[in-house]
């Protein structure tokens, strides 16, 4: 208590109050406190604006070559879209783009949303692809949906992955539609992220990390 008193003195403050643990509701709440009334707390997610920017991955679905766009919000995946690389051909030379929402009156003259995806070509020129979100297959279009919902609340994207890996949507190979997502997400998961819960199955230890997108044990 001196040294905060002594402390405003020498910064000039021209008064300084103190409160006591306990003695005013949401003053000084411990750190115990804290992660205790933060357990389940609800959150709004982040307003989607009308235009994110977006990163594009190919990756093969039970034989078939599929793409994949992530909409970004400050450099964190906000949503997701995928589909069959035929219902949607873009350049394989494009890496990234902007997904543009808009608001569209449907034939029931009920206001919907409407997702354009647009890039530049090599002269510099705006390409714009329409309905980004009704080319694709209705039922992967609902899982990404499902996702993109977790992703805008925050989850941490490590623990997302593992979600993902333990759906059983379309087995497990390599080469499927849950894979592929996975592997969009994962390049979004900064070096030396840990993952607590998980062992090494070569040494039993608790030191994993992600290094380039893959699960590795520091020990």
């Amino acid at each position: 208590v001196n040294d905060v008193y002594v402390t405003a003195w020498k910064h000039g403050c021209k008064g300084c109050t103190i409160y006591r643990d306990g003695s005013r509701s949401g003053v000084l709440i411990s750190k115990n406190e804290k992660a205790k009334d933060a357990l389940f707390e609800e959150n709004n997610a982040p307003k989607r604006p009308e235009v994110l920017s977006c990163s594009v991955m190919t990756f093969m679905n039970k034989g078939e070559k599929w793409v994949g766009f992530i909409g970004e919000l400050d450099g964190r995946p906000y949503e997701i879209f995928t589909g069959a690389l035929d219902n949607f051909p873009i350049p394989k030379w494009v890496e990234e783009g902007r997904i543009v929402k808009s608001k569209k009156v449907g034939e029931d003259g009920v206001k919907h949303s409407n997702y354009d995806f647009v890039y530049s070509d090599k002269k510099g020129r705006d390409i714009r692809i329409p309905d980004l979100n009704h080319a694709f297959d209705r039922q992967y279009y609902d899982y990404a949906k499902i996702f993109s919902g977790i992703l805008r609340h925050g989850m941490p994207l490590p623990y997302l992955v593992d979600l993902i890996d333990t759906l059983n949507l379309d087995g497990d190979l390599i080469t499927t539609w849950k894979a592929g997502v996975k592997r969009m997400l994962k390049k979004y998961i900064n070096d030396g992220t840990t993952v607590s819960g998980k062992t090494c199955q070569e040494c039993g230890s608790e030191s994993l990390e992600y290094i380039e997108g893959c699960l590795s044990c520091k020990n």
